[in-house]
């Protein structure tokens, strides 16, 4: 499973009639890959809650999300799962198929809430329209992938 996290001022997702909308905080994209397990939800949850990405008063990168009480927006991209290495066509065989994936994709989303985070999302499965205001820009990659599984 990867995770690309932004930090941003203000993130708005618009898909059918679907709206989700967060002020100051991350907007998180997610790509489950079909060698996923609840392991990786788990461990990619914590990493999403207590990963290092804003300012303390010293200006060093020290506050989490739960430090500084910032909201979440997590969107579904299975395009993160593309392997590019050959050719110009990106080959998306490690993605997780439809069904899983989203599967994996909910329990994220209830994974970090369990942390008391202020949690919006995605549409899965559609088209979205996002609109966001960058801070930083500050973007970091999160991978599950090849991580003991204990």
């Amino acid at each position: 499973m990867k995770v690309l996290m932004q930090r941003v001022k203000h993130a708005k997702l618009i898909s059918d009639d679907y709206a989700s909308e967060i002020g100051f905080g991350v907007l998180a994209f997610v790509g489950v890959s079909k060698n996923d397990t609840i392991f990786d939800v788990n461990y990619l949850a914590n990493k999403i809650a207590h990963l290092r990405m804003f300012d303390d008063e010293n200006d060093k990168t020290n506050l989490s999300l739960l430090d500084v009480k910032a909201d979440i927006m997590i969107v579904s991209n299975f395009t993160l799962q593309a392997d590019t290495k050959k050719g110009f066509r990106p080959d998306f065989f490690g993605a997780g198929q439809k069904e899983m994936a989203n599967y994996f994709y909910e329990k994220l989303i209830a994974k970090v809430k369990e942390y008391g985070l202020k949690v919006e999302h995605g549409n899965f499965g559609h088209e979205m329209n996002i609109t966001t205001d960058l801070f930083g820009p500050f973007t970091l990659m999160l991978e599950s992938e090849g991580r003991n599984r204990e």
